[in-house]
């Protein structure tokens, strides 16, 4: 895998002698993405619904379908090796739609809520999601392998737990305790992390299509 860099910083890739995280045949219809589409369309039906009805409860239905089904589609492809550079767009995407669904959902029911979600959706849908698609400049199969370019970047957005805390700590502090102030500030953290990933990012530089070694 090649690796740039500009500005003193220098990519941290992992090697990947056997090409396990690399580019494999591309297809559309696989069976972890009609999980993603049905799980996209079940959340979204359901967040719909919780607005229309002015259900918390029932919003909070859609986005444990989101989660779960977020996290079914990833073990699918993995477990029966479909993982695909389709899929994967895909899957960021459909997640930002699910995302703003919920947090939508939530601003107009908890609107004093509204600055925290705000910032993190600032967050999750602008720069998280560039970050998230900066993986097509490289021949690997999804941000998941972004180890194989830099580990820095790898670990503090795309490891196990570093998702967790982007996606899950925030939500369900604000379920749980409806605190706007604390949010906020997990929301603005998030948002400078996501900020120091992206400077890295720039400064190892982001390879010409068909440059990469």
């Amino acid at each position: 895998m090649g690796s740039g860099v500009l500005g003193g910083i220098q990519a941290q890739p992992v090697a990947d002698p056997e090409g396990r995280y690399g580019v494999r045949e591309e297809r559309l219809l696989t069976g972890a993405t009609v999980i993603t589409a049905v799980r996209t369309i079940a959340s979204a039906v359901l967040a719909a619904v919780a607005v229309h009805e002015e259900s918390l409860e029932l919003l909070v239905v859609a986005l444990v379908v989101y989660w779960v089904g977020d996290m079914l589609d990833g073990f699918y492809a993995r477990v029966r090796d479909c993982e695909t550079r389709i899929g994967a767009v895909l899957d960021i995407m459909c997640d930002r739609f699910n995302a703003a669904a919920f947090y939508l959902g939530l601003a107009w029911l908890q609107p004093d809520l509204s600055p925290a979600i705000f910032v993190y959706l600032a967050e999750f849908m602008v720069i998280d999601c560039f970050l998230s698609i900066a993986f097509l400049a490289w021949p690997v199969r999804s941000p998941n392998y972004f180890f194989v370019i830099d580990r820095p970047i790898w670990l503090w957005n795309w490891s196990k737990p570093a998702k967790a805390v982007n996606s899950a700590l925030f939500a369900v502090l604000l379920l749980v305790t409806g605190w706007m102030w604390v949010g906020l500030v997990i929301a603005s953290a998030l948002l400078v992390l996501k900020c120091v990933s992206l400077h890295r990012l720039v400064k190892i530089g982001i390879p010409v299509p068909g440059s990469v070694d």
